[in-house]
């Protein structure tokens, strides 16, 4: 899953409302339910759903972190919380300036401090607590506000000293900077800002601490919310049966073996078009994190068949120049970086793609004392990287073939310790593909694990229908 995704599931589980989902999901139409449904009950399926996607996130993404909720800039939304912070924290001000100050707002902020602080602390921080309850003992602080006597500054020094304590490394230097304040107000007010990245902190932590333990009882608990989901919404699996019943229908074997058909139906993932097909209830969850690969299993395909075409263009000599092919990779890479982005235009960038690489060979050639490429190869050499930007064409086809064939390989030799033998031509290559290997077939397993019983009822439908 990209990174936004991930939010938008961490935050769906932290607030306990439904993932939105994409536009062509919300819109499927399923027919009319077969009994009436409760609120009560729609809102305990959104829960399940975002509960699940939260386990889900936590589970399949080893570098999961909860991040702190950031308002777009110049958004109504960021502008009313800046107002409405403005106003709270001009209201503390104006009472301490009176006289004598009230202290209203104040005490309620370190009431506010102690509890965030007793919510960090861990069993074995037994000193630490009789601490933070003595020296913030409410009771005896609305004592002291009555009688005009409390003080703030003590307090907030005290505060800060408990924040270096409990916080992590990464928040040494912003513990640090509350030091350095005087004011009492903007004091209380970094405080705050620095509790709100600490409590995300604490967050991440206790995510890492977890997922040992959630790893033995994931499959399990996504099984059974699905099903839970699955009881409420009887055709809830329509698209992943269709996406089944496809592939093994376009398998040529005759009766397929259900494995077969199930590999050959996650690498149709990475080809997936989402404006002409719904994708499989069964894989939602990923949705993201699929149709990502499937941007980088095509650009490695572009990248890879361009590589080839300078090759083999430029002959025997430039085989041997020392880092001609990391040079040659690295201004590819970076020219069709963005080929998904909607700006982008592939016959512009392959245009340019020409004209640099028959300059750095030519360069390159001379500078080792060999010929470098005539007008005529230029030409050629151009019209063979411009070629790659049109459908069908040869040596995309045939190296997207070859990235498909790996991952495959990949997919039926996960429990083997070595990785399959890259096919000729994706040397280059090898390492990014790798890494995407290793994902996709992570994501893969997983999702087999959860979803078995009810690939396996899928598949018995599908047997019968084709026989």
């Amino acid at each position: 899953m990209s990174d936004d995704a991930q939010q938008r599931a961490a935050e769906a589980a932290e607030s306990g409302e439904k993932m939105p989902e994409p536009p062509e999901e919300a819109a499927r139409s399923r027919g009319p339910p077969a009994a009436a449904v409760s609120l009560d009950e729609l809102m305990e399926t959104a829960n399940d759903i975002s509960n699940m996607a939260f386990a889900h996130e936590i589970m399949v993404d080893q570098e999961f972190q909860l991040k702190p909720a950031e308002l777009p800039e110049g958004s109504f939304q960021h502008r009313v919380k800046e107002v409405m912070h403005k106003a709270f924290w001009d209201c503390l001000e104006a009472e301490l300036q009176e006289s004598p100050p009230r202290y209203d707002k104040a005490v309620w902020l370190l009431a506010q401090v102690k509890e965030i602080l007793l919510s960090f602390l861990q069993p074995g921080h037994v000193r630490l607590r009789c601490s933070i309850e003595e020296v913030l003992d409410l009771p005896l602080i609305r004592q002291q506000a009555e009688n005009g006597a409390l003080d703030i500054r003590g307090l907030s020094q005290f505060i800060v000293g408990t924040m270096g304590a409990l916080c992590a490394p990464c928040r040494d230097e912003d513990v640090n900077k509350l030091r350095e304040l005087r004011d009492t107000v903007p004091l209380l007010r970094s405080i705050f800002a620095v509790l709100d990245l600490m409590r995300v902190d604490f967050a991440n932590f206790a995510v890492r601490c977890i997922r040992p333990h959630l790893m033995q009882q994931s499959v399990e608990y996504e099984r059974k919310k699905f099903q839970r989901f699955l009881e409420k919404q009887p055709g809830a699996l329509d698209a992943t049966e269709k996406w089944l019943m496809d592939t093994s229908r376009g398998l040529r074997e005759a009766s397929p073996p259900p494995g077969a058909v199930h590999d050959q139906a996650y690498l149709r993932l990475l080809r997936w078009d989402p404006a002409s097909a719904l994708f499989p209830e069964t894989v939602l969850l990923d949705r993201g994190r699929f149709l990502q690969m499937q941007q980088e299993v095509e650009r490695l395909v572009l990248l890879s068949s361009l590589l080839l075409i300078i090759y083999t263009s430029a002959g025997d000599s430039a085989c041997g120049l020392p880092g001609l092919r990391d040079s040659l990779k690295r201004t590819v890479g970076v020219m069709i970086a963005d080929m998904h982005s909607p700006s982008f235009s592939l016959e512009e960038a392959l245009a340019s793609v020409g004209e640099k690489v028959c300059v750095e060979l030519s360069q390159r050639l001379s500078q080792h004392g060999f010929q470098p490429l005539s007008a005529d190869q230029q030409k050629n050499l151009k019209g063979q990287i411009s070629a790659t930007g049109q459908p069908g064409n040869t040596v995309c086809t045939l190296m997207g073939s070859r990235v498909q064939g790996y991952l495959l390989a990949s997919l039926e030799s996960h429990h083997q310790k070595t990785p399959p033998a890259l096919p000729g031509g994706l040397v280059p290559v090898s390492q990014e593909l790798r890494q995407v290997a290793v994902r996709f077939v992570r994501l893969v397993n997983f999702n087999k694990l959860v979803f078995a019983p009810f690939y396996q009822k899928i598949f018995e439908k599908i047997r019968p229908a084709e026989d």
